[in-house]
């Protein structure tokens, strides 16, 4: 009897240890981050993939990877794994911004982040602009640009080889490398793209995906973009003419935006503007294509779209300040994005099947236009496209248990394409934020349910009403913001 507990005590201590071992696999192929790699509390570290991954010879690529480990000492063995949008965006670049609002899915597992291939510090295909987000940069200097970046990749990437079935098997592999069975898979924007393509290639491997923004496989960026800008847009200013405050501030400030967006085409205005980073003064051409582009960025969020109503008056006066300092805020050249990578997706993956025509058809009658979305698809007239199944572009049946959200002002991924998911996927819940933009995470109760929905392992339990508390942020009347009485009993 002394020697079978001995037998069943040394037994459970094995098994002890080698759940230890299972449970600090990722940490013990890391190391503690440094300052500018990472959070100072979460461990980094790179795994080395072929770049040619069916011929598995050539260049490697060195995938940055980190990991925010769980809180919990005793955690869930299977972490989530955050794949960022763009396409363009490194996952791994955004762990400080991630860390904090993320924490309540940390306490209970790891929170993994991988820059994709041709992102953030993974062979990353970048193409900086010099211009200064108030220069706009001319069609045939982007052009310029971007053959000059193509020509530069020559001896540093293929890039035919950054499509987003390749950079999930190369996920896969960093999955296998830091030990882990199953994952969790929380995809934005393109991340719900990158998920879903890991769920059909991968899908043993998937304990649940949330998908937040929907922008599936055959949704062919950019064709519907003004459309879907415009469903947005109207949404805006229906909600303005609703509004007390905001239509008697504003009247008809739908039909003074038209006229403001002709006015432009017809003659562009010659004004003279104070840099919103550096303080410099320039003059500028203020184009219809400029104060579009502007405005279709401010519709990502209903916090920026606050102000909307205010920049279009302000413009009519002649004072385009407030569009430009969103233009500034806006500027790719200062944000997280590999513009190489970009179009070596949706050159492969998007462009070849927008056919003639169809930009125009789509765009017609949108504050849009067709010209922005020509000028996003024009590099594709000579970039490099990578070879793609043709099933790849159908949207197969699943039964992953999936949490899919859309925000129901979203000017680019709006509810509609989370239907179309939701209808395929047999375990999957679709909901509709409302006031909320591209995005919704950050919106009300939405992170506690994801919470929930990773612990649980499925959406059946959720209790969904919160997210109907969710209102629009109030439009903002002035310079000083929303009119300070709303909401005052009288």
């Amino acid at each position: 009897m002394i020697a079978l507990r001995v037998c069943l005590a040394g037994a459970a201590l094995l098994l002890c240890a080698c759940s230890g071992l299972v449970k600090d696999a990722a940490i013990d192929r890391l190391k503690p981050c440094k300052p500018g790699d990472g959070p100072s509390d979460a461990y980094c570290g790179t795994l080395d993939v072929w770049e040619d991954r069916q011929a598995k010879a050539g260049r490697k690529i060195a995938l940055k990877i980190v990991v925010l480990p769980a809180l919990k000492q005793k955690s869930s063995p299977d972490p989530l794994f955050f794949l960022a949008g763009g396409p363009g965006q490194g996952a791994a670049e955004l762990a400080g911004q991630v860390r904090e609002p993320f924490r309540l899915i940390q306490t209970d597992r790891d929170v993994v982040l991988v820059d994709q291939r041709g992102t953030g510090k993974s062979n990353p295909l970048e193409c900086k602009s010099s211009a200064d987000g108030v220069d706009e940069e001319d069609p045939d200097e982007f052009t310029k640009r971007l053959k000059a970046c193509l020509e530069s990749y020559k001896n540093k990437a293929d890039v035919t080889l950054y499509t987003t079935p390749i950079a999930m098997d190369d996920l896969d592999d960093v999955r296998q490398f830091l030990g882990y069975s199953k994952i969790n898979l929380y995809g934005g924007s393109y991340g719900t793209r990158a998920a879903m393509v890991y769920v059909r290639r991968h899908g043993e491997r998937v304990r649940a995906v949330i998908l937040d923004g929907v922008a599936p496989p055959d949704m062919r960026l950019p064709l519907y973009m003004a459309r879907d800008s415009q469903r947005a847009l109207d949404l805006l200013l229906s909600d303005c003419a609703k509004d007390a405050g905001c239509n008697s501030r504003f009247p008809r400030i739908g039909e003074r935006l038209k006229a403001l967006l002709a006015r432009l085409e017809a003659r562009p205005q010659r004004v003279r503007l104070v840099h919103p980073r550096t303080g410099s003064e320039k003059e500028v051409d203020v184009k219809r294509l400029t104060i579009s582009g502007i405005l279709f960025a401010t519709l990502y969020s209903p916090m920026t779209g606050a102000l909307v109503p205010l920049l279009i008056e302000q413009a009519e006066k002649g004072n385009f300040t407030g569009f430009y300092a969103f233009g500034a805020a806006f500027d790719p050249a200062q944000t997280n994005m590999a513009q190489g990578m970009h179009f070596s997706v949706v050159c492969s993956e998007d462009a070849t099947r927008i056919q003639p025509g169809s930009v125009e058809r789509e765009a017609a009658g949108t504050f849009v236009g067709a010209e922005m979305l020509d000028l996003r698809i024009q590099p594709c007239s000579f970039w490099p496209k990578g070879q793609l199944d043709p099933a790849y572009f159908d949207t197969p049946p699943s039964d992953v248990e999936a949490l899919i959200l859309s925000g129901a002002l979203d000017p680019v991924t709006p509810p509609s394409w989370g239907d179309q998911v939701a209808k395929q996927w047999k375990n999957a819940a679709h909901i509709v934020v409302p006031a909320a933009g591209h995005g919704t995470w950050g919106t009300g109760c939405v992170l506690k349910l994801m919470a929930q929905f990773l612990n649980d392992g499925n959406a059946s339990n959720l209790e969904t009403r919160c997210v109907n508390r969710v209102k629009r942020p109030p439009f903002f009347l002035g310079p000083s913001g929303p009119d300070p009485m709303r909401g005052v009993s009288k």
